[in-house]
């Protein structure tokens, strides 16, 4: 009796040590995967622009939330600048993937867009050559994109899409709508591609409003629904506070019933100056 008491005991001490073990490996790979975690989003903080342009007669304001699942990160980015022809150059896009790999590519396309905008200002071209230049590093990732240009004195719109949500606007007229423009393939798929620019010319005060999937699309909420959120939103905070308006499209987000991260780019502009 024992030796067979003994053994009894050796064997629960023998298989707790292996529980022991198997705790550890465990906590150990959590707190790689965390830091991998906090190291993909302090570069992502990095790679998103500190602060957006506020030009005469244009306000921009942007919102972005990360990946509320705890161990994953998101390519969502967005970005405003100046133009060499004097309108301002926007950009909202999202990165396939969701890893420190992700978050580099979403800065290679970041800053490959900012370099062919000092290039030429025609977003098809911008997109087109941002496609080559990102299939080029043969980093075998995709990513979703729109581009647009707005000169606010002239009120001269220019609109390309690669694969993205369409955009959403509402002007002091009553008028509000999504933008479904034609488009083209999301960027570092197929070399060569071309992308269609629609152009237009906003004379009323109004407002746009670009975002990323994860505002208005997930598995409780088709992108139809999504988006028609947003319009009713956008109608009636078109000439508000930017910022303001911003903050309330991200709250779709909690609609989708997905945890991706999601981002919004709100530009408010005050229509063409009267002439005298």
């Amino acid at each position: 009796m024992r030796h067979h008491r003994t053994t009894h005991v050796d064997s629960a001490q023998e298989a707790l040590l292996t529980l022991g073990r198997l705790v550890d490996q465990a906590l150990e790979r959590i707190r790689i995967q965390r830091a991998r975690v906090e190291l993909a989003e302090a570069l992502q903080r990095h790679l998103l622009p500190p602060q957006l342009p506020q030009l005469p007669r244009i306000a921009i304001a942007a919102r972005y939330t990360p990946s509320r699942d705890g161990l994953d990160v998101g390519g969502d980015w967005y970005d405003a600048f100046p133009m060499t022809n004097g309108s301002v150059g926007v950009t909202i896009g999202d990165v396939q993937g969701h890893d420190v790999e992700a978050i580099a590519f979403m800065g290679q396309a970041r800053t490959s867009l900012r370099a062919l905008a000092g290039a030429t200002t025609d977003p098809g071209e911008i997109l087109s050559g941002t496609n080559d230049l990102l299939i080029s590093m043969s980093c075998g990732l995709f990513a979703t994109c729109c581009f647009l240009t707005f000169d606010p004195v002239t009120g001269t719109l220019a609109v390309s899409r690669a694969g993205h949500i369409p955009m959403v606007w509402a002007t002091a007229t009553g008028s509000s709508d999504i933008v479904l423009d034609r488009g083209g393939p999301p960027l570092g798929i197929l070399p060569g591609e071309t992308y269609p620019v629609t152009r237009r010319r906003l004379t009323e005060p109004g407002s746009l409003v670009l975002v990323t999937d994860g505002v208005v699309e997930g598995p409780s909420c088709p992108l139809e629904k999504g988006l028609d959120e947003v319009v009713q939103l956008v109608r009636g905070g078109y000439d508000g506070d930017p910022d303001r308006l911003a903050g309330e499209v991200i709250k779709v987000a909690d609609l989708t019933g997905h945890r991706d991260d999601a981002a919004v780019l709100v530009v408010r502009y005050a229509g063409i100056p009267s002439a005298g």
